[in-house]
């Protein structure tokens, strides 16, 4: 929406005002019946309507159509002229959503105020629709390990194409970020960002959420209208109602859908970006989801990768969530010591980015205010991260003969080192302080190997059982 349409069935008046529109910058649109003006909206929707309210030879008068724009298009103010103005009409023009009223023969200067101050409104109000939509700014991508660094650059090859995008991934790995950050790279980055939490909504009610619905009142624009322009996120989209899918699915061929209660179609301009953390091809067996439409949203499909793979990360992470919070919430601004980063590190974090945004979140409030953040800061119960594995691994340990145990141990400790330097043996040799051909000969012995998994090494136990019997 950048351009204002002036409809008058006097050619001098209408051709007057588009000059003087042109001259102080704005792109102009002119129709002088109804006709040609329903015409041209249903082309491209102005950003702000000059309208006549009588119009000659024409099917419907400048009343008819303001009701249609607001019913179809509210966001966008409409401007009344007449030349047989009274307070009878101004209060009905009003009363219909025209944003004002002016008589003609008007003032220039007046017609630009009026203008002037519609357009910065319909500008607000876009941004204020939008701010609340997307929840605020996108949080910036961080991280510089091998497995970030793939799927950075996966997400920039996807940022200038209108291609849907489908993110795989754990819970908690970061998937709304990186649709965020598709679009703030993107050419769609100035229009909105809509999020659809498809597991958050009540089933009964997700059709009026999406396409909005019709009211005595007027139209009340669903989330699929708010986006137009910009992108639509499905977040865990298997969770959609089956019904719903196949309403999505028409929409994504048509780029356009009903509102509840509605006849008249409403036409969009969406970019779709989904998200799941389940095995979509299981829910498409299990008739949880629709194969046609896995098709129509993986077009471009992108893992994002656990805690687990990019455990490098870790330490610029959780120093980036104590910068954040100390700046959002006041909480006190520590540093992490060098065994409290390798604490971390080494946990099992199941619940990933969140659950180690929420660990450092819960050790800011309850730790002191002053003073580096240790290892005795950091959790060690369930409610942490790993300490069932330790559990288990101690346990194993008192069971066995002191030359297993101590074999045990070398296993447990050089995984979960070279996991910490995402799989690099130089540096995990350096930190252990063996040599690296020394350090390759014991992880031989120890039955440890490195695979590549999501753009990172991997370090993990070799089962030469199961790889017999796969032979």
């Amino acid at each position: 929406m950048s351009h204002i349409l002036i409809t008058d069935d006097e050619r001098d008046i209408r051709e007057l005002v588009g000059d003087i529109l042109k001259d102080e910058g704005f792109e102009v649109k002119l129709a002088g019946t109804s006709t040609e003006c329903i015409a041209s909206i249903k082309d491209e929707v102005p950003a702000l309507m000059i309208l006549d309210i009588w119009l000659k030879d024409s099917d419907m008068d400048g009343i008819d159509i303001l009701k249609t724009v607001k019913r179809e298009h509210p966001e966008v103010p409409v401007v009344i002229i007449s030349g047989h103005g009274n307070i009878e009409i101004a209060v009905a023009a009003i009363k219909q959503g025209a944003y004002d009223f002016i008589e003609k023969p008007f003032n220039i200067d007046q017609l630009m105020v009026v203008i002037t101050r519609a357009m910065e409104t319909s500008r607000l109000r876009r941004e204020n629709v939008a701010l609340k939509r997307t929840g605020g700014q996108s949080a910036p991508m961080i991280g510089h390990s091998a497995a970030f660094k793939t799927l950075r650059s996966q997400l920039d090859k996807v940022t200038n194409s209108n291609g849907r995008v489908m993110l795989t991934g754990p819970a908690g790995a970061g998937k709304d970020v990186a649709a965020r950050y598709i679009h703030a790279q993107s050419p769609r980055s100035d229009a909105p960002f809509v999020t659809v939490n498809s597991a958050g909504v009540d089933p009964e009610h997700m059709e009026e959420i999406l396409f909005g619905r019709e009211t005595s009142k007027g139209p009340e624009p669903g989330l699929l209208e708010q986006a137009s322009g910009g992108v639509i996120y499905f977040d865990e989209v298997v969770d959609m109602p089956l019904g719903t899918q196949s309403k999505i699915l028409r929409v994504l061929v048509d780029q356009q859908f009903v509102r509840v209660g509605g006849a008249e179609k409403v036409k969009v301009d969406l970019r779709v970006i989904s998200s799941s953390n389940r095995d979509l091809e299981k829910a498409i067996a299990d008739g949880a989801f629709r194969e046609e439409l896995y098709h129509r949203l993986n077009v471009v499909p992108v893992t994002v990768p656990g805690l687990d793979e990019r455990r490098e990360d870790i330490p610029v992470l959780a120093a980036h969530f104590i910068e954040h919070l100390h700046q959002s919430q006041g909480l006190p601004l520590r540093e992490l010591t060098q065994e409290a980063e390798t604490r971390l590190q080494t946990m099992n974090w199941r619940g990933n980015v969140r659950q180690l945004k929420n660990v450092i979140e819960r050790v800011l409030i309850l730790g002191d205010d002053t003073g580096p953040i240790d290892v005795a800061d950091l959790p060690n119960d369930d409610a942490g991260a790993g300490s069932d594995d330790a559990v288990v691994v101690l346990s194993a340990l008192a069971a066995l003969p002191l030359r297993e145990a101590r074999e045990l141990f070398e296993r447990e400790y050089l995984l979960a080192q070279i996991n910490r330097f995402g799989g690099n043996i130089s540096r995990t040799a350096t930190f252990v302080g063996m040599e690296r051909s020394a350090l390759h000969r014991k992880l031989k012995t120890l039955g440890v190997v490195t695979s590549s998994k999501g753009g990172a090494r991997v370090a993990e136990v070799f089962d030469d059982t199961a790889d017999a019997q796969n032979n």
